[in-house]
């Protein structure tokens, strides 16, 4: 049995019509830079994630380029964030001088370890970046009080976090991305919500935030050929967001049916002493993005699901801080060992709404049959 990783065109199939005529209706309008459809599924996304702006840019890697400008991580400043995640949660800050300073993770959750942040905050640190990575959000309560108490901006990178939920310590559940100064949403096509192409979102509740964030999308102009910035240029593409507002329309039971997949793999794993399944912790509504887990002889592993013809990635075979882009920053093997020993042992199995029970119990079976050898 052939168990593709990831697949567009069940869904794609499955609501065919919905799409053609979505995208038809924007080739037929011929408006394809920042169309009615884009003002539309802004306010779409205001609406679902209860953020007070939402302003779509053409990918998550723009999103937090920008916001990072706006944030002042740039020139010396530093900037407190992960070692164990995507490169442009940390060459956001780079690309405008500024200096991400790693922290290790929670082996538990794969997220920055909270209790690590404070001990690198020093007079030339301007923010914190935690990523909300894979299944759930990292401790947003003990971020945004250290960010409180040593003044602080925090830029949520949200890209994988779609759906999720934080309460915490507040009276009601908050939307990944909202909770910071910024946040921002990647729009990929494996993503929970994900389009047929790149697009991202930059969410807020700051005015000022928002006005600065529209403007920088389209070249730093306040209006048309009248610039205040040198900006960029940025935006969600039109198609993207017609795409983007069938999807949303069915993005809860999207989430749902991830969620029963991951439960699948959780109850057919659970006694296969050699695979290790991450914890969710804090008061969250979690979304299973992916389903990784750490498994013992990982590529080993891989191999025979290979083999088996069963997709796989691996999130993240080498931390930011070995990659040789990051070496002037001067940090070495050792350093952070959590995320070291997590890189050598994780491995992504498919998980998208559409995957059947019958696949998911081959992944299972297959898994098992490999460590029974």
């Amino acid at each position: 049995m052939k168990v593709d990783f990831y697949t567009s065109q069940r869904e794609y199939n499955e609501k065919r019509v919905q799409f053609d005529n979505a995208i038809q209706a924007v080739v037929q309008k011929g408006n394809f830079i920042l169309g009615e459809p884009v003002v539309e599924f802004e306010k779409a996304i205001q609406e679902y994630t209860g953020a007070k702006y939402a302003i779509g840019v053409a990918s998550g890697t723009d999103a937090l380029i920008l916001a990072s400008d706006i944030l002042g991580f740039k020139n010396g400043k530093e900037v407190i964030t992960s070692p164990f995640t995507f490169l442009a949660s940390a060459s956001c800050i780079i690309r405008h001088q500024g200096k991400p300073v790693f922290v290790d993770i929670d082996e538990d959750t794969f997220s920055i370890d909270v209790n690590k942040i404070e001990e690198r905050v020093n007079e030339n640190t301007v923010g914190i970046l935690p990523i909300h990575l894979f299944n759930q959000m990292a401790d947003m309560d003990k971020i945004m009080d250290i960010a409180n108490r040593h003044d602080l901006r925090v830029l949520e990178d949200a890209a994988e976090a779609f759906g999720m939920r934080w309460k915490g310590n507040e009276s009601d559940y908050r939307h990944s991305g909202c909770i910071g100064d910024f946040g921002v949403y990647s729009f990929f096509p494996t993503k929970t919500l994900g389009g047929y192409g790149d697009g991202g979102m930059i969410v807020t509740n700051n005015d000022e935030l928002a006005r600065l964030a529209k403007s920088y999308r389209v070249h730093g102009a306040a209006k048309k050929y009248h610039y205040d910035f040198i900006g960029y240029n940025s935006r969600l593409d039109t198609l993207q967001a017609a795409v983007l507002s069938v999807k949303l329309k069915y993005i809860d039971e999207a989430i749902k049916k991830r969620e029963e997949v991951a439960k699948l793999y959780i109850e057919r794993l659970s006694e296969c002493e050699e695979i290790k399944i991450p914890k969710i912790k804090g008061d969250q509504k979690h979304v299973y993005y992916v389903f990784n887990v750490l498994a013992q002889n990982r590529d080993g592993l891989a191999e025979h699901l290979k083999k088996n013809e069963i997709g796989y990635s691996i999130y993240y075979p080498r931390p930011l801080h070995m990659q040789k882009a990051f070496e002037y920053l001067g940090y070495k093997e050792g350093d952070f060992p959590v995320a070291e020993k997590v890189s050598k042992e994780i491995i992504a199995l498919p998980i998208y709404p559409e995957i059947t029970k019958e696949e998911v119990e081959f992944v299972c079976e297959t898994i098992k049959n490999f460590y029974r050898k």
